[in-house]
């Protein structure tokens, strides 16, 4: 099978024929038919965090299962799936508490390096997130999946399966946005804008999207915001307390800086809650004024927005249906393997909000 790999950080990727083994007890071979390009794994190909090479690297994927293993149950070949790298056993603490997204267990949910699915040259080829989207199949564990009905367009639900699970659930089950509530997303990418729009979802009163790309804060409007702010030519922290009269419930930190990450806390009237759903680059420590805790502000993280992801796609799915859930517009493009490293080239402009990189049939 045809896959991207990443050699080198700071490289491009090479377009490789690569061997995925045969599937073993619990695992499943998916035919990857769309995967998203997400700044995610363009934090891994420009080092900003580390991960074994060579590797395949994606993680934002649909497709049709093709083969399973021993003792698989869930699905059969033919169905429809998202990958998801919220891979979960369902047995360890944090499973068996509710929360599946930080799966302690190595056996299913392998460490970086450990995974040996995937063959290059007869060598062993890393396989990132427990999935490697970025190839013409996925060999995963039966838990790294979730089955959907036939009639839903894969392009669609491949968006599900990261940006729009994370924003709408760090809005949903991270922060818990009550009705009525005042809301900032900072970035207005594929993640922000599902933000964005589960704010919209959750019943926020005003919700601002801030960004400095004109045409994403136009699409923030269609995805729910009442406000917009370009961080271009203003100060969003000065503009967000004035606009709201000292500071929003809510925040939502939505691209990964050091910057954004103060500016998220900085806009919080007391008792607010900062939300960090981007990635911040590893070793990179961010700075807040202590005097600003003795009012109830809050600042925490999430993973992949604290999801249960056979449960939560599903429903965002037929959210989709109803058109409640704003997915349409998220799609940029579509091209081809072939075509990746342009279109990573185009996603560091800051243009693109989701290229979809559609597999042949």
């Amino acid at each position: 099978m045809k896959a991207a790999v990443l050699h080198e950080v700071n490289q491009p990727l090479a377009i490789e024929e690569v061997q995925h083994a045969k599937p073993k007890r619990r695992e499943v071979l998916v035919r990857t038919v769309f995967a998203g390009l997400c700044h995610s794994d363009l934090h891994f190909m420009e080092g900003l965090y580390p991960m074994p090479l060579p590797v395949v690297l994606g993680h934002e994927a649909a497709g049709v299962v093709e083969a399973v293993g021993a003792d698989v149950t869930y699905v059969k070949p033919g169905d429809h799936v998202i990958t998801c790298l919220s891979v979960f056993c369902g047995e360890c603490a944090q499973c068996v508490t509710g929360h599946t997204n930080l799966c302690e267990n190595t056996e299913v949910k392998l460490l970086p390096g450990m995974a040996r699915r995937l063959t290059l040259n007869k060598k062993v080829l890393n396989q990132a997130f427990n999935l490697s989207a970025f190839a013409e199949h996925m060999l995963v564990h039966e838990h790294a999946i979730v089955k959907i009905r036939e009639d839903i367009p894969l392009d669609r639900a491949a968006l599900v399966g990261c940006g729009v699970m994370t924003g709408v659930g760090a809005v949903f089950h991270a922060a818990k946005v009550e009705p009525g509530s005042t809301v900032v997303v900072i970035g207005c990418g594929g993640i922000g804008l599902s933000a964005v729009n589960g704010a919209a979802l959750a019943g926020a009163e005003r919700i601002i999207a801030i960004d400095t790309v004109a045409s994403k804060l136009q699409l923030a409007k269609k995805m729910g915001a009442t406000d917009t702010i370009n961080a271009s030519n203003a100060d969003p922290v000065e503009m967000v307390k004035e606009m709201t009269g000292g500071g929003v419930a809510y925040s939502f930190e939505a691209i990964g800086t050091k910057k954004t990450a103060e500016q998220s806390f900085a806009m919080l009237r007391p008792g607010g809650v900062a939300t960090i759903i981007g990635m911040i680059p590893f070793g990179v420590k961010i700075e807040l004024h202590g005097a600003d805790f003795l009012r109830d502000r809050k600042i925490q993280g999430t993973s992949m927005g604290g999801n249960h992801f056979r449960v939560d796609m599903p429903r965002l799915l037929e959210l989709w249906r109803q058109g409640r859930l704003k997915l349409d517009h998220l799609i940029s493009g579509r091209i081809k393997l072939e075509e990746i490293n342009e279109g990573f080239a185009k996603l560091k402009s800051g243009a693109p909000v989701r290229q979809l990189i559609e597999f042949p049939a």
